[in-house]
């Protein structure tokens, strides 16, 4: 967006990232829709140029802590996330028993016609709240702690690194879901 503060500027700085489902929509309450995510993680990793320093899946947003390395874009790869992982959860919306498809298709819908930013269905807002690590004194452990501990303060878990969808059972020493380059 032109006039988002939070615009990537250098394509292949370290970002903290929030993606954000409209409306903050608990739209990852089910395994099946956070394993989407972590299955198009994983895939940008090996194909995309994703260096991914830290992640967590919430209800209604993701955390990460990362970079794309050249030739690649950060915008790009949130382009092409944001479209890959909204089409594969509204196609399985219609797998899983979804007690909420009908209120969510048409939240999701509306949206779309509402903004004219996608042709069905719009499920991840526009804006990322991008933070760019390198260029600002902005402290990237602190991030990444700040992104391990959402579970926590949401009550799910004791523990960072007893949540499975995140990374911080990789900062513990055990094997996430997804690689990731500690620091």
């Amino acid at each position: 967006m032109s006039g988002d503060q939070y615009r990537i500027k250098d394509q292949h700085a370290c970002h903290f990232l929030t993606l954000t489902v409209i409306h903050w929509i608990d739209i990852f309450t089910r395994v099946e829709y956070k394993d989407i995510i972590v299955d198009s993680l994983n895939h940008c990793i090996k194909a995309k140029g994703l260096e991914l320093y830290a992640w967590v899946i919430m209800t209604n947003h993701i955390h990460l802590v990362a970079r794309t390395n050249p030739p690649h874009r950060m915008s790009d790869f949130l382009r092409d996330f944001k479209k890959f992982t909204s089409k594969k959860i509204i196609e399985e919306m219609a797998q899983v028993h979804e007690s909420r498809r009908e209120w969510l298709l048409d939240k999701f819908s509306f949206e779309a016609r509402r903004t004219g930013r996608a042709m069905y269905y719009k499920l991840w807002k526009d804006d990322n709240h991008a933070l760019d690590l390198d260029n600002h004194a902005i402290d990237i452990i602190q991030k990444i702690d700040y992104l391990h501990e959402n579970p926590v303060r949401a009550g799910w878990v004791e523990y960072p690194d007893h949540y499975l969808y995140g990374s911080a059972r990789d900062y513990s020493g055990s094997q996430g879901l997804v690689p990731i380059v500690v620091i």
